[in-house]
């Protein structure tokens, strides 16, 4: 069981849904947090909300300056939590330029940006927990997300090649792989979601891990096979199964 009480994390994504939720837990179990995200009205809503002290500090992971900014005012950090993403469903029959850029400086190009503000300190003091949150659609492509799926595919890489380097270290790297969360994101999906969590449940599963020892969680268990499996099948096979 890790310990929380007088630890400093950092969430980033934290300002609702799964983000708001798990800083509620991390709360809850006496570390300090500090949420960030774009919109100081909802990080301000957000951390009245928390049960233990929280602070907020306003941050666009898109914008290098912004990020540098951000690291400086929050200071030394026990933990790094990354849960920032947006999301539009298309495909590549559909491009959408300026949205697919987006998706994947945000989602990827922008945890870089701050990881490198973090790890190095992290490293030096040879302390430190990095929890990445990437998706199970990053095990393999899928039709209809051409951004959002290439970009969860680059930050479990990221997390994987992290933990392949830190692992004997002091700094804790582990990653967690979601399925669909009901969110303002998955809003905008006009298709079924099989086992569609809510925040709280997310969160509960992810909180779960990062009291753990072990890297990597993929959930729900049941959901998560289908897309852990999906690695093995020969390219005829899985794309006439998932393929357009």
């Amino acid at each position: 069981m890790r310990t929380w009480q007088g630890k400093r994390y950092w969430l980033i994504g934290a300002s609702e849904g799964l983000g708001k939720a798990l800083a509620q837990k991390i709360s809850a179990a006496g570390a300090e947090v500090i949420l960030s995200a774009r919109s100081e009205d909802s990080l301000a809503s957000a951390v009245a909300d928390m049960p233990g002290k929280a602070t907020y500090q306003t941050i666009d992971i898109s914008d290098d300056d912004s990020v540098k900014a951000a690291a400086e005012a929050v200071g030394e950090v026990d933990g790094l939590v990354l849960l920032a993403g947006v999301y539009w469903p298309f495909g590549a029959d559909a491009w959408e330029a300026d949205k697919a850029v987006a998706m994947a400086d945000i989602n990827f190009t922008g945890y870089m940006r701050v990881l490198g503000q973090v790890v190095p300190s992290m490293v030096d003091r040879d302390e430190g927990h990095i929890v990445i949150t990437s998706s199970l659609t990053g095990f393999r492509g899928l039709p209809g997300s051409i951004g959002y799926t290439a970009s969860k595919a680059a930050t479990m890489s990221l997390a994987e090649c992290m933990y392949a380097d830190l692992r004997r270290t002091g700094v804790d790297v582990q990653v967690a792989n979601p399925g669909f969360i009901k969110t303002r994101l998955t809003d905008k999906n006009d298709f079924n979601m099989p086992f569609l969590m809510q925040p709280d449940e997310a969160a509960a599963a992810m909180f779960d891990h990062m009291n753990t020892d072990h890297f990597k969680k993929s959930f729900p268990m049941l959901f998560s096979w289908v897309f852990r499996l999906s690695q093995f099948l020969p390219d005829w096979a899985y794309y006439r199964i998932f393929g357009k």
